[in-house]
């Protein structure tokens, strides 16, 4: 299919389209008048490469992991996988903020904030 017609099908730009194909997400072969022609798989790719960075993922982790699981016979247990990695990275973050919070609430209560109350 052709970019506009992929465009279509998977509601991006056709700058979009082009991006990620220069990030090497996806790929087209070249017919000989120049046009970029994709494989019809290419709309489930876009569409999880759009769902992949709803879900919190850079574009560099997507295409670090798109190809074992693109290539996998069955996805569904790399996917998990790749989720449950990110599940545990937002967990951390998680913890790390609320640390965080703790101490800017502690410093917040003393009569000079800027003066360490713990581990500071």
């Amino acid at each position: 299919m052709l970019i506009g017609e992929l465009a279509t099908a998977s509601g991006l730009s056709r700058e979009a389209l082009r991006f990620y194909e220069q990030q090497g997400l996806i790929r087209a072969q070249r017919l000989a008048n120049g046009y970029r022609d994709y494989p019809p798989e290419a709309v489930m790719l876009v569409q999880y490469i759009r769902t992949a960075q709803q879900l919190g993922f850079t574009l560099a982790e997507i295409g670090d992991r798109l190809p074992d699981i693109w290539d996998a016979p069955d996805p569904a247990p790399m996917l998990a996988q790749v989720l449950a990695g990110k599940l545990g990275e937002i967990d951390a973050r998680i913890a790390a903020l609320q640390a965080l919070r703790q101490t800017l609430a502690e410093r917040v209560a003393t009569d000079c904030p800027l003066r360490a109350v713990g581990p500071f």
